[in-house]
């Protein structure tokens, strides 16, 4: 992969925003949502709106259901091929977290003709479809316009057993939360922005936002996972309050527990953050206990392009959920609280998570 960012063209200067950080704020987002007429509702469909899930599900038989999402936004970072596969990488992410394998995909591009090279759109295209070749599916089509800004991403279509399918809603009393990537790429991107991005960064934001979320599709198949989205743009704190409102409980984490990826913390230390965290923490802040610093409320609120999965699943399924992401490569995965009894908010706690999720174990991750 290309990971070295073009000296003569900067895609991201053709933005006013760049990947999960464009998308709507939450509190707006709902509203939207709140007031959209209820619609036809087949039997067959077995996830819709309802939850803010990520991904419509329609079952076809017994045995099949198929999983269809779309996610698309504008450069994240400078690179097209870069930028192309982030996107891609990003869009299939929501059918991980269905718990499903993704089929084919479909391409949505919209670019401003005549102010950006032809070639460099091809490169955008094949870096999206590098990913599509790792996840194994094809690109078999898709839609182009010609836009003010740059905008690429993906229709994803899966395939999944419906006894299988994993959402946002069902966690539990007692489960414990597990979080599969570290955060810190909205931070990153800011970095970029701004040419304020330390050596050797640039690379690690690559490889965070194009890890395929594939432990998705074993965490389907386990019986204690009892819930499961994955953090975009939201941030930690607003996809963990949406598992809260689905299931109607509460959550406590642990921040000294939360993976962050390196020089993140310094860098958001020194306000380099995205305008999307401030829209993030405006939207739901009033439903966060603790006292949060600063730096804190920015890496908690801090928008993930192709984040990690968020994972809320019985003590006993542990073991089991861990050794998922362990063999895909997750290193990180690592525990960051429980689930408890209560109204739908999150309390951030200085206690280590291995204390809050499973007092009775030493050592979790």
């Amino acid at each position: 992969m290309d990971t070295t960012p073009s000296p003569t063209l900067r895609l991201t200067e053709f933005s006013h925003g760049g990947g999960c950080g464009c998308k709507i704020s939450p509190s707006v987002l709902r509203e939207i949502i709140a007031r959209s007429a209820p619609g036809f509702v087949p039997a067959d469909l077995l996830v819709g709106i309802e939850t803010a899930d990520d991904a419509a599900v329609y079952r076809i038989n017994d045995r099949q259901a198929i999983v269809a999402t779309t996610d698309f936004f504008m450069p994240i970072v400078d690179d097209p091929f870069d930028f192309g596969a982030i996107a891609a990488a990003n869009a299939l992410s929501d059918v991980y977290a269905m718990g499903a394998a993704p089929l084919f995909a479909l391409a949505i591009v919209g670019m401003p003709i005549g102010r950006l090279p032809v070639e460099t759109i091809r490169r955008i295209l094949d870096g999206g479809e590098s990913v599509c070749a790792k996840a194994g599916i094809p690109v078999a089509g898709g839609h182009s316009i010609d836009s003010v800004e740059p905008i690429y991403g993906l229709v994803a279509i899966g395939l999944v057993d419906p006894a299988n399918i994993k959402r946002n809603r069902g966690a539990l009393d007692g489960d414990a939360l597990v979080l599969g990537k570290p955060l810190g790429v909205g931070v990153y991107s800011a970095a970029l922005k701004k040419q304020q991005l330390p050596a050797g960064r640039y690379e690690t934001l690559v490889a965070a936002a194009t890890q395929l979320n594939t432990p998705g599709i074993a965490l389907g198949r386990l019986e204690g996972v009892h819930a499961l989205t994955d953090v975009t743009g939201f941030g930690l704190l607003g996809h963990l309050l949406e598992i809260c409102r689905a299931s109607g409980v509460g959550a406590n984490i642990a921040f000294s527990d939360v993976p962050l990826l390196p020089d993140a913390a310094a860098l958001a230390d020194q306000g380099i953050v995205t305008g999307a965290s401030s829209r993030n923490w405006a939207s739901y802040g009033d439903e966060v206990d603790g006292v949060l610093d600063a730096t804190v409320r920015a890496l908690l609120t801090d928008p993930q392009t192709s984040g990690g999965l968020l994972v809320a699943c019985s003590p006993s399924a542990l073991d089991d959920v861990l050794s998922a992401f362990r063999r895909d490569g997750f290193d990180r995965a690592t525990v960051i609280g429980r689930i408890v009894a209560g109204a739908p908010r999150v309390a951030v706690d200085a206690q280590p998570a291995a204390a809050i999720a499973a007092p009775e174990r030493a050592s979790i991750a």
